[in-house]
């Protein structure tokens, strides 16, 4: 059966035998671990995973056409969900720590990723995620401060996750041949993290500062605080920075003090 990609859910079905045994050996996968596949399209990557026998395998398939081509392929070796992932409760419906694996459409890989980062608790969620995103987004995830890409998804991110960058990935190695290049990013959910009451404070703060980020940050800190210059005594901040200029840990202090005053 031949199956035609659909370019509206994002569909780029990864075809290169080396690029799935690289993904797969980074899931470092035993027979106590459950598996949870995000977007496995016609399987390639499934295989490969069911050969490393894990306890279970689940997959994500939006697509009901592809979901029905895996249900004939791995009959009942796998466990299909044939639902949309941004509609998903992982906290009601998944019990036990899993290995995540997805080659996340580009169209809403970003969103799926601040969706998982806003689980109240992500470290029962997943052990390992090896995640395939848009080179571009990739490289708005893993940038530091003071450089140019790091952004909201940058500061969100490191907030709850270790990332490592795995591989840039050719657009060949996927049918249909994508415009752009992909990166692996291998991540593990942090055993500590910066306390806060609510993950959309720390949303809303950098969309703020983010949304100006050419602008001096005296700006975004006279929109959230009365006193901001007493706060960013206290933090230590200059006024006068951008804010690509401030760390991970700046913005979650900032966020700490919103959730003082307001919260």
């Amino acid at each position: 059966m031949v199956v035609r990609p659909k370019k509206s859910l994002g569909q780029n079905f990864l075809v290169d035998n080396n690029i799935i045994n690289i993904i797969t050996e980074l899931g470092n996968i035993s027979n106590k671990d459950i598996v949870l596949e995000i977007g496995p399209g016609t399987g390639n990557l499934t295989k490969n995973i069911l050969d490393q026998k894990p306890k279970k395998l689940i997959v994500i398939e939006k697509d009901y056409n592809l979901s029905n081509i895996l249900r004939k392929k791995f009959s009942s070796k796998i466990k299909i969900i044939n639902d949309d992932i941004l509609k998903i409760n992982e906290e009601e419906i998944f019990k036990d720590k899993m290995i995540v694996f997805g080659n996340l459409p580009y169209n809403i890989s970003s969103q799926i990723l601040v969706k998982w980062l806003k689980l109240n608790n992500l470290n029962f969620f997943s052990k390992r995620f090896i995640l395939m995103f848009q080179k571009e987004v990739a490289d708005r995830i893993i940038a530091k401060f003071n450089e140019k890409n790091y952004g909201r998804l940058s500061i969100f991110t490191y907030w709850k996750m270790d990332i490592k960058k795995i591989k840039d990935i050719n657009p060949k190695s996927f049918y249909p041949v994508p415009k752009v290049e992909s990166t692996i990013l291998l991540m593990e959910p942090k055993e500590k993290i910066f306390e806060l009451n609510n993950a959309k404070n720390l949303e809303y703060i950098t969309n703020i500062f983010f949304n100006q980020k050419r602008k001096m940050i005296k700006k975004p800190m006279n929109l959230l605080f009365k006193n901001s210059k007493k706060i960013a005594d206290k933090l230590k901040l200059d006024l006068t920075s951008r804010p690509q200029n401030l760390s991970p840990e700046n913005y979650f202090q900032i966020c700490e003090e919103y959730e003082n005053l307001y919260q």
